[in-house]
């Protein structure tokens, strides 16, 4: 689903997870010099996040290597965010959402969800809850872009469709 109108503001500061502790904190524009942001974002105090982590690891691992930064970013702090993600928090940059700061930014209102930020800092597509049909638009968003292959939805031992549970908790 595209939300094209939906620009984040510059004054937005996400913070990296680095080796299980708070990274330096930067502005959005600052991530999205050289590349689009392809986000899965997840709160770790749900089922409905956890049910997702291994798709969610599979669709951005398929954008490794075109001109998008895959990321995750868990609405918690660093401890609790190294803790829900295990060694996906090596595999990926991850963000530290604690305040929900980029989710509110982001215009969610159910988590998982999967948000492409373009280069401008608009929101080019985004999918919230687990249906597999609004994920693979946001591939295709992200293949379209980036002039990469997209992938298909649901693939063999991916979840039922589910909906997310409250974006803001």
């Amino acid at each position: 689903m595209a939300d094209t109108d939906l620009k984040l503001p510059t004054d937005l500061v996400l913070t990296p997870l680095v080796k299980g502790a708070a990274g330096k904190a930067r502005p959005v524009m600052e991530w999205l010099t050289t590349f689009h942001l392809a986000s899965v974002v997840l709160d770790p105090y749900t089922n409905e996040s956890s049910w997702i982590l291994r798709t969610a690891a599979r669709v951005l691992e398929e954008f490794r290597g075109c001109d998008v930064r895959i990321n995750m970013i868990v609405t918690a702090g660093p401890e609790d965010a190294a803790a829900f993600l295990g060694p996906l928090a090596d595999k990926f940059l991850v963000f530290c959402d604690a305040d929900r700061s980029a989710v509110k930014a982001m215009g969610l209102t159910e988590l998982p969800a999967f948000v492409l930020t373009q280069v401008d800092g608009k929101i080019g597509a985004k999918a919230e809850g687990w249906d597999p049909d609004s994920w693979e638009q946001v591939c295709d968003a992200i293949a379209k872009i980036t002039k990469w292959s997209s992938i298909e939805l649901p693939a063999s031992g991916d979840p039922v469709p589910f909906r997310g549970s409250p974006a803001l908790g």
